[in-house]
């Protein structure tokens, strides 16, 4: 790759890039699985010597420079000058930047694509990722959105206004899974008037640096916001986040990460009078009741081992009615085999290299002990899909657990893994009513709370699991169980997922506080008392 093609992004605070002495590079992901001693060795000699000859190696995708501690505090400076001025402006004015990003997100559509295949995404998840955007950013969410910010009622000499009021300054800490779209949900945050910090996560800082400085950037110089609604800096997490917590100038830290480090990360900002805004860990459950399609909730089922289980939202357990689970397990087993390995472009490829396996093969050794069986899978793979017991892949498993009432004493149950490994529970034959009671108790007592899937004919059943579900964010009925739609939540949860205020999560009203207003004419405050 010629030096002139090569992406490099300084830091980005109040409208201008910084310099900065550091820099951190991205070496193409396909180049860990053609010469991984080559692409590690890129590295850390860019890293070592950032001018090197080696930064034009076709394997390096760009780089990004890299925050100290003082240009962190740039950042919060320069986003609390901007808030005042952009809560000031009228809410359809910001509004607009939501139609103005997906506009933008579809014209540039190739490279956004391109920067996440650079970091590992398969490219059909990828576009996945983007349908993500697009639903959050569609006309008929904005429109949504715009309703829940401002509400004007006429009560008799009275206009009443109900609305939300933007928080200030919110710092956002996104994943090293899906760094890029979880970025891209700070312009909800920007939409509702507050200005934003983000912190493109040091490791894999270029997809979220060109989003907000190449795409989001413009967008706000063109709407006319004040230089520092958006800052973005790649910089050390710990460093930051400690760094935030300590300053007076950020007042919701929107956090997305493991549910042990983010619930202590929770009670450090409320000690501090900060608002935590807690995007964790899932361990979603999907119930197939008797008289489901099988063949497509087999293929729903399936989703759990799209980028090798590391997504959060992917299905994570299986609660199965007896009547159909042999025939149920035969399906998800045929359809697992088709979820392959490769090189990121190839559009046929779901499957993502599992950098550290030790702990997927701890848990199938617990639950074989425990009297699970093996139904498919439980290998390292090659990218060809060869068994290998030093291959990066892991092969899509499946377990099957006989009983509901021990299931949740194997690990893979009870707990998110992050990896292409499904347990299938079969409930113990019972009446339907017990049954269905069974299986609510098991999907609520769930300590997370992210998504909730039911396949099933009868409206009996689909009543009781809509009415009777409290745990989770979202909950899909015969549906993909990661497809995104218009209006619904993309995000949030109960319990481990989003904490002690967990709940669906629309960070354009999570990131601003209700308010209500009463504008009056001719009214006598006396009467208003104690009536006339």
């Amino acid at each position: 790759m010629p030096e002139s093609t090569l992406r490099s992004y300084k830091l980005y605070i109040a409208g201008k890039d910084v310099d900065s002495e550091e820099w951190v590079y991205t070496v193409e992901s396909r180049s860990l699985l053609e010469d991984v001693f080559t692409s590690v060795g890129l590295k850390r000699e860019l890293e070592r010597n950032p001018e090197s000859e080696q930064k034009t190696h076709p394997y390096v995708a760009g780089r990004c420079a890299v925050a100290g501690d003082t240009a962190v505090a740039l950042a919060s400076e320069a986003a609390a000058a901007a808030a005042p001025g952009w809560a000031a402006v009228p809410l359809d004015r910001r509004m607009r930047l939501g139609s103005m990003f997906r506009e933008e997100l579809i014209r540039q559509e190739d490279t956004f694509i391109e920067m996440l295949v650079a970091e590992g995404h398969p490219v059909s998840l990828a576009r996945w990722e983007l349908s993500c955007l697009l639903q959050i950013y569609s006309e008929e969410s904005l429109g949504w959105y715009r309703e829940q910010m401002h509400t004007e009622i006429a009560h008799g000499d009275r206009r009443l206004i109900v609305r939300r009021q933007p928080d200030g300054v919110v710092a956002f800490h996104p994943p090293q899974n899906a760094p890029a779209p979880s970025a891209a949900l700070a312009v909800l945050a920007v939409m509702a008037g507050n200005a934003v910090v983000v912190r493109a996560p040091r490791s894999i800082a270029l997809s979220t640096m060109w989003l907000l400085r190449d795409v989001v950037g413009p967008l706000l110089e063109e709407i006319g916001a004040p230089p520092g609604v958006l800052n973005a800096i790649c910089a050390n997490p710990g460093r930051t986040l400690n760094q935030w917590l300590e300053d007076p100038l950020i007042d919701d830290i929107f956090y997305i990460g493991g549910s042990t480090e983010g619930l202590r990360f929770q009670q450090e900002c409320v000690a501090r009078g900060k608002k935590p805004i807690l995007e964790l860990a899932g361990n979603d459950g999907i119930v197939v009741w008797r008289d489901a399609d099988i063949p497509r909730a087999a293929e729903a089922i399936c989703e759990a081992f799209y980028g090798s289980g590391q997504i959060c939202m992917v299905p994570n357990y299986v609660l199965a009615h007896p009547e159909i689970a042999d025939r149920l397990i035969a399906e998800v087993a045929a359809c697992a085999a088709a979820v392959r390995p490769g090189y990121p472009e190839d559009p046929d490829v779901l499957l993502s290299p599992v950098r550290r396996s030790e702990r997927f093969f701890d848990l199938l050794r617990q639950s074989y002990g425990q009297g699970a069986q093996l139904v498919t899978g439980g290998s390292r793979t090659e990218v060809d899909g060869t068994p290998s017991d030093t291959g990066v892949f892991l092969q899509p498993t499946v377990l099957r657990i006989d009983g509901l009432a021990d299931a949740r004493k194997h690990d893979v149950v009870r707990q998110e893994t992050f990896f292409p490994l499904l347990p299938i529970v079969v409930l113990d034959p019972a009446g339907d009513e017990d049954l269905l009671d069974h299986l609510i108790d098991f999907v609520n007592t769930n300590e997370y709370g992210l998504r909730n899937s039911l396949w099933a004919e009868s409206e009996t059943v689909i009543s009781a699991f809509v009415q009777r579900i409290g745990n989770g964010g979202l909950l899909k009925i015969n549906d993909s169980h990661i497809g995104f739609l218009p209006y619904l939540p993309s995000h949030g949860g109960t319990g481990l997922t989003g904490g002690a205020f967990g709940e669906a999560n629309y960070p354009m009203l999570k990131t601003s506080h209700l308010q209500g207003v009463s504008v009056a004419r001719g009214v006598r405050p006396r009467d208003a008392v104690f009536g006339s």
